[in-house]
This record gives structure tokens, C-alpha cells and sequence, in this order.
């Protein structure tokens, strides 16, 4: 269970990057602003399966 937390931060720090190079390459505000919504809904979904406690 601990390495898929792992790997999944670790796929989550390379999309958070990839998508920080094509925002800052572009420079537009509204793509700025669809990736950070985007990447809320990645990290909530990611808590939701990794870090929440199963009853």
C-alpha cells in the first residue's frame, strides 16, 4: 500500500510540472486558471482514494 502512495505522488509532482511548463510557456490566464482546477480536482480525487481511512 505504501509504494502506491508512492507512485502516486510521484505522478502527480511530474503532472503538476508538465502542466506548470505548458502555463508558464503560454502565459494565458484562463489555461492558468483550467490547470489549477484541474489539478484541485486531481489532489482531491488522490486523497479520496490513497489517504482517506477505510471503515
Amino acid at each position: 500500500m505504501m509504494l502506491d502512495r508512492l507512485f502516486a505522488l510521484l505522478a502527480l509532482v511530474a503532472l503538476v510540472a508538465f502542466l506548470w511548463i505548458v502555463a508558464a510557456r503560454v502565459g494565458r490566464a484562463d489555461l492558468a486558471i483550467a490547470i489549477a482546477i484541474g489539478i484541485a480536482f486531481v489532489c482531491y480525487d488522490l486523497w479520496l482514494q490513497l489517504f482517506r481511512r477505510r471503515r
